[in-house]
């Protein structure tokens, strides 16, 4: 199993946290995301329930032609378990959209490495 693993794109100031959404420049680093996980043909996209999460997953799962599944268990404080759980059974490649430093933590379990993830960042995972 392939896991794209997404940190949220800019999102702007704001009360309360969960309502935060994407400023114009996260908006458009969501759609060129998108453009660019295409090619990798989203089995499933996976997202935190906080606003800038799903903001961040719609476009990836539009281009991909996928509904996009909103999980608690990716709200901030995502464990790798957390993340184990949400992808089994979804497919040959799955993208998950979630926090940091939820996401460096769970590359880091996933694969020994220290992977830096800006806002809008991803990195790819072999399961």
């Amino acid at each position: 199993m392939r896991l794209i693993l997404v940190r949220h794109a800019e999102a702007g100031p704001g009360q309360p946290d969960a309502q935060r959404s994407l400023t114009p420049d996260g908006r458009e680093a969501a759609r060129a995301l998108a453009a660019q996980l295409a090619e990798e043909r989203p089995n499933a996209v996976l997202s935190s329930p906080l606003l800038r999460a799903q903001e961040t997953a719609a476009p990836i799962a539009e281009v991909a032609g996928v509904p996009l599944e909103i999980d608690e268990r990716l709200a901030p404080g995502a464990t790798v378990d957390d993340v184990r759980k949400v992808v089994a059974g979804r497919g040959e490649t799955v993208v998950v959209v979630a926090h940091q430093p939820d996401c460096g933590e769970i590359a880091l379990a996933l694969t020994g490495r220290q992977v830096r993830f800006p806002p809008g960042g991803s990195f790819v995972i072999e399961l």
